[in-house]
Parts: C-alpha cells; structure tokens; sequence
C-alpha cells in the first residue's frame, strides 16, 4: 500500500528548481506533494508525482540525480485535531516517523493527505493495519 516518493538533489543556485519543475511539466507528470530541504550546498525535493516510475526516468535522463522511495500516504480529515488523531495511531503502534509532509485534497470532501517516511515501510503498513486509517495505494494517488 505505499506508494513512492522521489528524492531529487539540486544544486543551491537560482534556476534549479525551476528546471526541475519544467522538466515534469513539459513531460505532463503532475506533482500531487511537494517537500523542500536545503542546505548551504544543495537541496532535496521530495515529491509524490501521479507516475512515480515515468517522472524519475525523465529526471534522470535530464541530467538530475533521483531516487525512489516507499513512503505511506495517509488520508485524514482536515479538519482540527486530524493529525494529533492519526498521529496516536503511530504512537501506539510503536511506529517512528522520520520526517512528514501534507497536502490538501481537492473538492474531496474535505480531506487531507500526510506523506509519512518511516524506517521499514511495509512492518508500518501491517502494525498500522486494522486501525481505521485510509492508507492510499499510487494509483489512489494518481487519481486525487
């Protein structure tokens, strides 16, 4: 049920990430998450796309170092209080989180969608498993 997520490298220059989204755009691959770290030197992107294995292909042969990831996509209520929610779930199945990010659905009722990054994805999934989460597959995603 995880669906990947796609580590990018970028030079910390202006333009760089400019050229990255270009890239995606001119290749019609949608970013449906977006996350950006940096440091002094470069940054990473993280991002869920609707078509993992199409967007780091293109990536790569543009010159972009790339990599894929398992990652859980949770839908939650947006609503106050929603992630403290899901986040118990975590907490009581003994699952650690590395690092998260969000992003709002659209016209869907009001949901929400957290990225979660945890360290062995697939034990997550099964401790995870029977608590009532909605844990989205990457076609669910391609289609949000």
């Amino acid at each position: 049920m995880s669906v990947m997520q796609i580590s990018v490298f970028l030079e910390n220059k202006p333009g760089t990430l400019k050229k990255m989204t270009e890239v995606l755009a001119a290749s019609k691959i949608s970013m449906r998450a977006t996350s950006l770290a940096e440091t002094k030197d470069f940054g990473i992107a993280r991002l869920v796309v609707d078509d993992a294995m199409e967007a780091v292909n293109t990536l790569k042969e543009h010159d972009f170092v790339a990599s894929l990831t398992p990652v859980l996509a949770v839908e939650i209520p947006d609503e106050t209080g929603g992630l403290d929610k899901l986040l118990s779930h975590f907490s009581e199945a003994g699952v650690n989180i590395e690092y998260m990010y969000a992003f709002p659905g659209r016209g869907n009722g009001g949901q929400a969608y957290m990225i979660f990054r945890v360290a062995d994805t697939k034990n997550a999934e099964a401790k995870l498993a029977g608590k009532g989460l909605k844990l989205l597959t990457q076609e669910e995603i391609a289609n949000i």
